[in-house]
């Protein structure tokens, strides 16, 4: 089946509506009343560009198969806005192309982050959402409409690095996993054995977020071109005689992201987050001649000793872990 996307037009709004109330209402206690709280959809591309935005539609066999937009929402933020696809269509690319479609438009006009707000109830949309590097930001929002809509906030810059909070590393599970699956299979030693198998890696990351919910740890996350290409953690210490520590691990970039600076920018963020927690010394291992060891010293890490057959490489064979340490800004640390 062909698919073609274009601009929007006025004279599709019996079409847009059509298909915004058919995806309404695949779930219960959900109804579209256009005309007295979505009177825009009348006249919606007239509507979205008086509000310096644009829209767009897609047709499959002639007829309209999905739409999104995209508005500005001030201080280098964009929002995606009016996502929605037939049901027949999902699982083709559609929503991907529109979704790329709408973020195209937004970073050629300057956005620097790209948000967007979806129903609580829409699970399928949030999967969709955060396998695009969206993670879960701010508050949720109360609508106060017929249908009793309350909405996640989501959210991404389009490069730099962020902290995520308990919702937010929660939301980012799956591409979390997808990056520790592609590190792993590409030879990262991170405590994994390759394939690994994508089920391990959602527990992994599943159970790294609930640690940041206990406030255990803080993970960051690293986008570039508004995908999420690399992640660190910091560990806080929790023993009673080591509340001055904190642990670097799981410092990963996609192999396809790499020699793009988002390794120091995640070691950086990590060692600002670590003393602004009053944390006075970091401690890492990291495989003997790994590519990240030259950049861990060049940040100020002192090897403190080597362990020999420390661990499995992907051949079997056993290799070495060096210890480094960081003082932060503690001269008995040194």
């Amino acid at each position: 089946m062909t698919l073609s996307l274009r601009p929007g037009r006025d004279d599709d709004a019996d079409a847009i509506i059509a298909l915004i109330g058919a995806c309404w209402s695949e779930y219960p206690g959900i109804g579209l009343d256009v005309d007295g709280e979505l009177p825009e959809l009348r006249a919606l591309a007239t509507w979205t560009s008086a509000k310096g935005g644009a829209f767009w539609v897609a047709e499959a066999a002639g007829a309209i198969a999905g739409t999104a937009g995209v508005l500005p929402d001030g201080a280098g933020a964009w929002r995606i806005t009016r996502m929605y696809v037939a049901a027949d269509q999902r699982g083709t690319g559609l929503a991907d192309a529109l979704l790329a479609q709408a973020e195209s438009f937004a970073r050629d006009a300057g956005a620097r982050r790209l948000t967007l707000f979806s129903d609580t109830r829409f699970a399928r949309a949030h999967r969709f959402y955060e396998r695009h590097g969206y993670v879960r930001s701010g508050p949720l929002v109360a609508l106060q409409d017929r249908s009793n809509t309350i909405e996640y906030g989501y959210a991404k810059p389009v490069e730099g690095v962020e902290a995520l909070d308990a919702a937010a590393a929660a939301s980012a599970v799956r591409p979390l996993a997808d990056i520790l699956v592609a590190c792993v299979d590409s030879g990262a030693a991170v405590s994994f054995m390759p394939p690994l198998a994508r089920t391990d890696a959602l527990a992994f990351w599943s159970r790294s977020a609930a640690a940041v919910a206990r406030g255990e740890r803080v993970i960051f996350a690293a986008w570039s071109d508004a995908e999420m290409a690399g992640t660190v953690t910091l560990d806080f210490a929790q023993q009673p005689n080591q509340p001055h520590r904190a642990d670097i691990a799981k410092m990963m970039v996609r192999p396809c992201a790499r020699r793009r600076g988002l390794a120091r920018a995640l070691m950086q963020a990590a060692e600002a987050t670590a003393q602004a927690r009053g944390r006075t010394l970091l401690t890492l291992d990291t495989r003997e001649n790994d590519a990240a060891e030259p950049l861990y010293r060049s940040l100020g890490f002192i090897e403190a000793g080597r362990i020999p057959g420390y661990a499995l490489n992907a051949d079997g064979t056993l290799h070495a872990t060096v210890i480094m340490y960081k003082p932060l800004g503690n001269p008995e640390a040194a």
